[in-house]
């Protein structure tokens, strides 16, 4: 066998090999494990990739196993029944459907942590691929957060909220700025803010403030990032409702400004063209209803085909 520099197989597609090879049908693996047909697919090609061998010989009427797939069958099954042994469960539990999200770690840390339980339900073993890379549903993701404009082809995309933002700080800092909220003193402070600066110059020009980041303005890659040092005084940032609610409600940031601009991109939940399984539709749903889309707005998202323009 011949595989990629990787010491291990990809893990997450041993169970559904397993499945596939037991059930002799990519289908019925699909059924069992909660996941679309074209997922098991793929899964199942990442590995033969991965070992160099096919493992399934591909038949009008399901699939079976060749020789090499056969060998590899009983070492998969002896790997998983050690993990399923084991005192600390490396698998989901059997009566959960995992579905795989792929989002930023500041709407993970700032939004979605809090709303884990309520989104997992007793049914749903949410599996977070944390990256800042584009989303490639061809490796089994089902679902993705990511900030944009959009449309993206290819792919569903709806704005998960609206955003009003405006300038905050920690007190102390508020406390140092006293009555001095317009835009030239909130510029003696130093700027902080995410790698997408047009927010600041959007909010600085309508008091003819052309901005470009100086050396005492500090540039972090999540906005996780920004809200944490915003609250230990290093400098104002933009609010970006809901990612900083926590921090203005709990008083650890204040607003320094009553001046608030519509912001210039939105965090979407995009989905594949292509059907959701069911517990992605039903994660999908959870989702839009916790950022507080209407019941027409989510049963058009998640429908099976595009509702005609």
């Amino acid at each position: 066998m011949v595989h990629s520099s990787q010491a291990l197989p990809p893990l997450d597609t041993l169970e559904t090999f397993a499945r596939a090879a037991r059930l002799g049908s990519f289908s019925a693996a699909a059924e069992e494990g909660g996941i679309t047909h074209g997922a098991v697919s793929r899964q199942i090609s990442r590995l033969e990739r991965w070992l160099g061998v096919r493992l399934f010989a591909r038949q009008p009427r399901g699939v079976s196993l060749t020789p090499e797939g056969m060998r590899f069958f009983a070492r998969a099954e002896e790997a998983l029944a050690l993990l399923s042994d084991s005192g600390e469960r490396w698998l989901p539990r059997r009566n959960k459907a995992t579905v795989r999200l792929s989002l930023t770690p500041s709407v993970a840390s700032l939004w979605l942590f809090s709303r884990l339980p309520k989104l997992e339900g007793n049914d749903i073993h949410l599996e977070l691929i944390l990256e800042h890379r584009l989303a490639d549903f061809g490796e089994g993701t089902d679902l993705a957060i990511r900030c944009g404009k959009g449309p993206w082809a290819g792919v569903r995309a709806l704005p998960l909220w609206h955003e009003r933002s405006f300038p905050i700080a920690a007190p102390s800092l508020a406390e140092r700025l006293g009555q001095n909220r317009d835009a030239q003193s909130l510029l003696a402070m130093p700027i902080l803010h995410d790698s997408n600066i047009e927010g600041w110059r959007r909010w600085l020009a309508p008091e003819g403030v052309e901005y470009l980041p100086r050396g005492q303005d500090r540039r972090f890659e999540d906005y996780n990032l920004v809200i944490d040092a915003c609250v230990q005084g290093v400098g104002v940032a933009l609010a970006r409702p809901p990612l900083s609610d926590a921090a203005i409600e709990s008083g650890r940031l204040v607003p320094v400004s009553d001046r608030a601009i519509d912001y210039h991109v939105s965090f979407h939940l995009i989905r594949p063209d292509s059907a959701l399984s069911g517990p992605a539709t039903e994660l999908a749903k959870r989702l839009l209803g916790e950022a507080g889309h209407d019941e027409a707005t989510i049963a058009a998202f998640t429908a099976p085909t595009r509702a005609r323009a």
